[in-house]
């Protein structure tokens, strides 16, 4: 099976745990107004790899792995090719490499829940916590990502929680007490991440010629985000 593959890190270290092979997968269903990868949009870009290749690229860095680390796929939004993440995350569990998912969780397809049975970790964005910030800043409601997260409880697959930290959006108290509130009813939360947003991608939104939705907010300073983290 291929897929379309925008690109890959090779020894990633924030993106799941240890050291991670990271692919990025091409296209995307979702506009996020802090998207840091709108080259990752088209569902037409990126090159196609079979699973089997990816799959021999991750290993050549099992080495650094340890115990922690493995494969993580990314995107754009890798549930758009489910079928082919599964492949790779098969192929990856014969050679002993640990699989996780980076995703905005707004699609829950047969396919998608096929590829769960072959994810050790998903990485799950919960960008906003209410339906109008979902609405008009992701381009989907928050039923999605809630109903996935709620599948991922109900298979007790290990999941972290991630949120960009977007001043003037959704930079409150209130809003680390509604996502603490969202955690606490899953106990397959067993990490919250609160990411400080950042504009180092706006020279990709100038080299498409697209406008960058957030690049007049400023990004959140130290103290802040520790004060928030601190909420946690």
């Amino acid at each position: 099976m291929t897929g379309r593959v925008h690109s890959f890190q090779s020894l990633g270290t924030v993106d799941g745990p240890g050291v991670r092979f990271v692919v990025f997968m091409q296209g995307c269903n979702l506009r996020c107004k802090c998207c840091h990868n709108p080259d990752t949009w088209s569902l037409t870009g990126g090159t196609e790899y079979e699973a089997e290749e990816v799959v021999r690229r991750a290993a050549r860095f099992r080495e650094y792995f340890g115990r922690t680390g493995g494969i993580t796929v990314s995107g754009g939004e890798p549930l758009l090719q489910a079928a082919f993440v599964r492949e790779v995350f098969e192929l990856c569990h014969r050679e002993g490499i640990h699989t996780c998912l980076d995703t905005s969780g707004s699609l829950l397809t047969d396919e998608v829940k096929a590829l769960l049975d072959e994810t050790d970790r998903v990485l799950l964005d919960i960008k906003y916590t209410d339906e109008a910030r979902y609405t008009a800043h992701v381009g989907c409601g928050m039923t999605a990502p809630l109903a996935f997260l709620d599948y991922l409880n109900a298979r007790a697959i290990p999941t972290t929680v991630r949120q960009v930290t977007i001043p003037t959006v959704n930079d409150t108290e209130a809003d680390v007490q509604a996502l603490k509130e969202i955690v606490a009813a899953r106990p397959c939360v067993d990490k919250v991440e609160l990411l400080p947003f950042r504009k180092i991608c706006q020279v990709k939104y100038d080299n498409l010629g697209i406008p960058f939705p957030f690049g007049d907010l400023p990004e959140p300073t130290p103290d802040r985000m520790q004060m928030l983290k601190n909420l946690l």
